[in-house]
Order: C-alpha cells, then structure tokens, then sequence
C-alpha cells in the first residue's frame, strides 16, 4: 500500500461533483497558489486530526512536505492562504458538495437494520442545535444582549442518522421558520418538538401529502369527534380524532386531525402527540416521536467529535465554511463504515483515524486488523463507488 489513510479517504470523493460545485460559485477564480481543493483537503485534514487553530493545521501539514503532494495538496498551506479561502471563498461551495456526499450516504442507508420501526416511509426527525459564540468577535451572530450564537437547523433521516437537509443560521431565528424552506415529501413523516407547532404550517405539510408527529400544547383547544379504543398497558391513553376549535387555529388547520396520549413510565409524564396520519396505530405513533432522541444524539456527537464549537476565522462566509467541511467529513466516515461493513463505532472509527492518517495502511486492515478479502470492492479507484 504506498497511499496513507488520508489519501485513501480523500480518493473516494467524487472529484468531478466537487469540481462541478466549485465552477457554479467560481471559486478557483484568479487563484494561483491556493486552490478550493487544497483548501477542502486542508480543513478535511484539520476534522479528522482535532486541529486546534489555523497556525496548528499549518504547522502539521508542512511537517509532513513529501506527503503533501501524494494526499492531493498542491498549494501553499499558510495562514494567510488559510485565512484568506475560508473569509472568501463562498461557503455554498461545499455546502452544495456536502449535499451530494449525503446523498450518496442516504442511498447506501436506506436499508438500515438498526432502525427498529416497521415503516417503509422515510422517517424524518426535525429538530435545532444552538452554537455559542463571542458576540465581540462575531459580530454578525446576535442572539441575545451580550450573547452571540448560531443555529443548526437540521431534518435527519433516522434511517443511518444522516442529515438530509441543513440550515445554517444566527441564534435569532426561530426554529418554526425552518419549515418555510422545507420541500416536504409526500408520504413521509416529520418529527418534531412543540417549537415547531404552527398550525398553519402544519397544515401546508398535510396539502403536501407529508406526515407529522409533533407534541401538543397544553393549551389546545379542540373538539372531540370521536375516540378509538387503546391498551392501557401499553402506555396509551387516548386515540382521538379532534378538530381545532380555537378562532385561529381552526382557520389556520380546518382538517380533523389524531389526538393521542402516552404516559412515559420512564420519566413519570404523559406526552400529548398530533397526527394527520390516520392508518398506523396509537402506539407507532407513539414510537415514532420516541425516535426523535437520534437527532439529540446527533448534535451531542457532532459538538463533542467535529470541530464546530471553535471556529477557526470569525466572518459568517469562514463559520459556514467549516461547519459545511465538517459535515462532510462526518458523511464521509459513515460512507466508508457502511461500504466497508465496518462494526465500529463513527466515534471510534475517528479516533483511529486521527493518529494514523499519514500512515500507508489499507483503511479496512487498519479499521479490523485483518486484510480485506476483496479489495476491489471498496477500492476509492473504483467509480461504481458513486453510482448507485
């Protein structure tokens, strides 16, 4: 094996849709010596090792100069080249290039056999994670008085835990926003939490023939039409098919819609949840929000193990930059665990990579300590990789 585990990692990116990505925003335009290649290769590199700052991916990458060329870095890796691409550089870039690595990961998850519930829906967990910042350095991020933040507002396919869709904005923005800029799918479920309750665009979900699963407010008012019979020992309550009666809310949702109470013996409460899903029982409903912890997972795992709490350089067009590269590398890691059957965890698929990364190793003998008997199948060279 002559290519390290950077390398190897770094071939099973489809060069051809990143570069398709760089020419829509013009991004190598008037660069000579610093390319939004080496920029993605730089960053990636500075997700899988825990680079703390600029000056330390700098450092590291230049101690290692006959490497460099092999893993695909043909530019100067400086600060100021650093600095410069990532205030500059349009974050759309690999925003758009982030999209297409989840893509390819959803297809590859799509048949998940740790995903318990019997639906063969896409099941969606809807949900937001608040980042904070210096207000005195970033300046752009109000969120409160003397307080700066971004939010992660993020739709993730239960289904492997990838994210299909996010939104990157400043703490201020209300998380019920998020579902204006939604393209809902029809036949799909969305769960969410009671941030997200807003009747008229719940509604615009029901018109797109999409599910919801979302907590009810405690101050609902409704009419009983009728009620279904439940298991109490089940943890159900009630099975109710209610309508609106509020003098807003019942212009804004005039559909009937699925009342149902669960008591959660775990914690001692009972959860009040709305549906306009009539065809699955009570309790998948139920199992269905109880679900929604992945996505709590999710940005609890994002925040402890990719660099997005501390940011490298402080304008909005850097922040987006590296949240957008960081995710990539996350949909990354997945990619290769689940192409290469991998029974490790992402955290510590990580954590091996991160101190091996310049060493010539077979990525599946160095994840399993055995060799792979078929090569070809996961071998980066083979294209079949990213057409599915």
């Amino acid at each position: 094996m002559n290519q390290t585990v950077f390398a190897q990692f770094m071939e099973l990116i489809p060069r051809h849709e990143f570069n398709k990505c760089v020419r829509r925003y013009r991004g190598n335009y008037r660069t000579r010596h610093f390319s939004c290649w080496d920029q993605f290769l730089s960053m990636s590199f500075a997700q899988f090792s825990y680079r703390e700052s600029l000056r330390d991916i700098e450092a590291c990458l230049n101690a290692q100069p006959n490497k460099l060329y092999h893993v695909g870095i043909k530019g100067n890796v400086s600060i100021s080249n650093l600095s410069r691409a990532n205030e500059n550089r349009d974050w759309r870039i690999y925003a758009d290039f982030a999209q297409v690595l989840i893509s390819q990961a959803r297809t590859l998850y799509e048949v998940d056999s740790e995903f318990a519930l019997d639906i063969a829906d896409t099941v969606y967990a809807l949900d937001s994670t608040t980042i904070d910042l210096c207000l005195s350095l970033f300046t752009w991020a109000k969120f409160r008085k003397n307080k700066g933040a971004i939010k992660l507002h993020t739709l993730l396919d239960l289904r492997g835990s990838i994210p299909s869709f996010i939104e990157i904005t400043t703490g201020l923005v209300h998380d019920v926003n998020i579902l204006d800029v939604l393209m809902p799918e029809p036949g799909s479920y969305y769960i969410m939490d009671r941030g997200y309750l807003d009747f008229e665009r719940l509604y615009h979900l029901n018109e797109e023939k999409a599910f919801f699963v979302i907590r009810a407010k405690k101050n609902m008012k409704f009419r009983r039409l009728y009620s279904n019979p439940v298991d109490k020992k089940t943890g159900l309550r009630c099975d109710q098919c209610v309508k609106l009666t509020g003098i807003e809310s019942s212009q804004r949702y005039p559909e009937k819609l699925r009342r149902v109470k669960y008591y959660d013996a775990e914690h001692d409460r009972h959860l009040v949840f709305l549906s306009n899903q009539f065809d699955i029982t009570a309790l998948m409903i139920a199992e269905l929000y109880r679900n929604r912890w992945k996505i709590e997972l999710f940005f609890k795992w994002i925040k402890q193990h990719l660099k997005i709490k501390a940011f490298f350089c402080t304008s909005a067009n850097a922040v987006k930059t590296q949240v957008w590269i960081a995710i990539s590398a996350y949909i990354l890691v997945a990619i290769v665990k689940k192409r290469l059957n991998i029974d490790l965890t992402l955290y510590t698929i990580l954590q091996i990579i991160s101190v091996s990364l310049f060493e010539k190793v077979p990525i599946y003998q160095l994840l399993t300590g055995t060799e792979n008997n078929n090569p070809e199948e996961w071998s980066p060279n083979q294209l079949n990789l990213w057409n599915f």
